[in-house]
């Protein structure tokens, strides 16, 4: 662990364990080349997670849901701010550092800073990594649904999903 300090490269599961790094008010994911990126959350961030969390649990009672689930991918292990696992997935993504098996729904609540790049790549490296949809929530509760072919109206998986996230 020291060597990686030194050096400023990461595992996940160093992250995780690093007494350091628990607590902090800032959403942590990991790059390609090991290193901590660091982004602030508002509080109503919290908020969004929250009520998509419960919302998808009430529509998908026979899964799972999790907020800050980390996922590893090609460029590092990335955090979604929700998840949603099928029975299968979940039995192999829930006892690791970062889920090896990517959950079937990844949702983003964005936050003032993230651009429209960097959202974009982010849903390629999740799609890369397996769910079956992308979800991003605005900064006005406003939802997106993504598949493999784009954006879609409604989420395929979960078609009675609000558009609109109210606080």
């Amino acid at each position: 662990m020291e060597t990686a300090v030194k050096q400023g490269y990461y595992t996940w599961r160093e992250v995780c364990e690093d007494p350091r790094l628990r607590d902090l008010p800032f959403k942590i994911e990991l790059n390609a080349y090991g290193q901590i990126v660091m982004s602030p959350v508002r509080v109503k961030h919290g908020a969004y997670q929250t009520e998509i969390s419960f919302l998808l649990r009430q529509a998908l009672p026979h899964g799972q849901t999790s907020v800050a689930t980390a996922i590893q991918t090609r460029e590092g292990t990335r955090v979604a701010d929700v998840t949603w696992f099928s029975s299968e997935r979940w039995s192999i993504a829930a006892e690791a550092f970062d889920a090896p098996v990517a959950p079937e729904i990844c949702v983003e609540v964005l936050s003032p800073g993230n651009t429209a790049a960097e959202m974009s790549k982010k849903r390629r490296l999740y799609f890369e990594a397996g769910p079956e949809e992308v979800w991003l929530c605005g900064i006005d509760g406003r939802m997106q649904f993504f598949t493999t072919s784009g954006e879609v109206a409604v989420s395929p998986r979960v078609p009675t999903f609000p558009t609109r996230i109210e606080l």
